[in-house]
């Protein structure tokens, strides 16, 4: 099976009060990262696991973004 070209990252999207407004401001947990890998499922798994230890208990507030490159 061959293998493709893509590129991740991880967001912690920023945590609001229940009014709405901001009290932890988001921020860029994993830079942008090239891997080869079968397909997008293969990537999105590759970059669970560069999610940091720290930010395991705040999984509601990560994103995890994929495209091929």
């Amino acid at each position: 099976m061959q293998v493709r070209l893509f590129e991740y990252a991880v967001i912690l999207q920023p945590k609001e009060d229940k009014d709405g407004e901001e009290v932890e401001p988001g921020k860029l947990l994993v830079e942008p990262t090239t891997v080869l890998a079968r397909d997008p499922d293969q990537a999105g798994m590759i970059a669970a696991r560069a999610i940091p230890e720290d930010a395991i208990d705040k999984l509601d507030r990560l994103s995890v973004v994929v495209r091929p490159f």
